[in-house]
This record gives structure tokens, sequence and C-alpha cells, in this order.
């Protein structure tokens, strides 16, 4: 299929789910591929090398985690990951696996192709409150470089997933200012939240950023928790160096 707008893999042990999932997505202008279990699931992720993937949890052959935690060996490849574990603790259980987003089970196919949306424009593309944001910014031993998407940890390259570096980058961007974890949820993930729990994802998330961006993650130097509002990149000697768009 030429000219799509990406190539989704959809991994899930129902067919019908596969089946629904697959139409609508092609439908949408996404060229789809499909896995029934876990062992079906890598090996089509090395065969066509796809752009999202959309990963059960419960499957034969290797749950959803497994194949989440061997995918994270290799790629940083956007993962949503659906669910029909009602506790909120087994939800966020994906996203410590190194998932992107996630989705609870019974869920509408508008909902997902909102998140598909918004994860593959993110990733393409990071503005915030309509800025594109470029150039390089200086914050004590870090430095991020918008314009070739990369951070930079003294002299060390920090491995980020698309999302951990929009996270840092919108952080960067309000140095100084306290972000709210609503705030961060809307502009990375695209979605106001419903519920509290649903926040839980920008706390996963900042604890996977501190640790790969702070010597001690439990007495952060960058980021800091500020209680009651969100969190706060800390001003160290930041220099934005914006290039006009």
């Amino acid at each position: 299929m030429l000219n799509t707008k990406g190539k989704i893999l959809v991994v899930d042990d129902e067919i019908a789910v596969r089946r629904i999932l697959r139409t609508r997505l092609e439908m949408a202008g996404y060229e789809v591929e499909t896995a029934g279990d876990g062992i079906e699931a890598i090996a089509q992720f090395k065969a066509t090398s796809p752009d999202l993937i959309v990963l059960d949890v419960m499957m034969p052959n290797g749950d959803g985690y497994h194949v989440c935690q061997e995918i994270r060996k290799v790629s940083d490849v956007s993962i949503i990951m659906l669910t029909a574990l009602s506790d909120v603790a087994d939800r966020i259980t994906g996203l410590q696996f190194g998932a992107d987003d996630y989705l609870v089970k019974p869920f509408s196919p508008k909902e997902l192709e909102a998140r598909i949306n918004t994860i593959l424009r993110r990733v393409k593309r990071t503005s915030f409150n309509g800025e594109t944001l470029a150039g390089i910014i200086q914050a004590g031993v870090l430095q991020v470089d918008s314009n070739r998407r990369r951070a930079q940890l003294g002299d060390r390259n920090l491995s980020l997933t698309d999302l951990e570096f929009n996270l840092l980058q919108l952080l960067v961007s309000r140095a100084g200012s306290a972000v709210s974890r609503s705030e961060i949820l809307t502009a990375i993930w695209g979605y106001v939240p419903q519920r509290h729990q649903d926040l839980r994802i920008v706390d996963v998330y900042v604890s996977r950023l501190r640790s790969k961006i702070e010597t001690d993650p439990k007495h952060p130097e960058f980021i800091i928790t500020e209680r009651g509002t969100g969190y706060l990149f800390r001003r160290l000697n930041s220099i934005p160096q914006a290039a006009p768009t």
C-alpha cells in the first residue's frame, strides 16, 4: 500500500478484534499487519518494521508485557497496549515495561485511532501551544537538541524514546515553571484526563525519564516534583537558542 500514513502492527489473540481494527485503520489510511500471539508478534515486528504497535496484554505464547519488554531491547517503536485488566496498577505495568500509552477494553476504535494519530504526529514533529520548538537548550550538563531530536548528558548521548524526548522537551521549554500533570498529558498524549488515574501515565513517564537523566533519580537535580501541581524543570543556566520556523 503506497502513500499510507504509516504502518501499524495489531497484535491480539481475538480474530474479530484483529479484523475490525485492520478494517478501521486501513480505512483511516494506515498499512496494517496483524499477529495473534506473542511469538508471531515478535516475528512480525522483525519482518515488517512497523511505525507503531497496538499490543494486547492477555495472549498465548508470551503475553503483551513480555513482547513489549523484548521489543524495547532493540527498538523505540511506539507501543499502545490494550488491557482488559481493571486494576490501575495492572494497567500501569505496561507503561513500566516500555509502552507509550494504554487503552482499557472494551474501547472505541475511534479513540484508538485518535491515540495513534496523536502519537505518530508527536513523533514526526513536536509543538506546544502552537509554537514549534527548535534549536539547542543547555541546562547544566544536559543538552537538548530539538532540531536533531536528541539529548546529551555531558559526553553521553541519551537513549530516549520519542515520547520521552517530547516530555523532556516540554519540561525544558517551561524551565522554572511548574507544569501540571493534566497539561503534560494533554500536550504529550493528546487527550484530556477523564479520571484521576489517567494521570498515572505521566508519573510513570517522569520516573522513566529521571532514570535516564538523573544521577540519583530519588533525589533529582533536573525534574522536581511540585506537590499538588505537577513537575518543574529546574533552571540550571538554561540558555535557549531558538530558531524561527
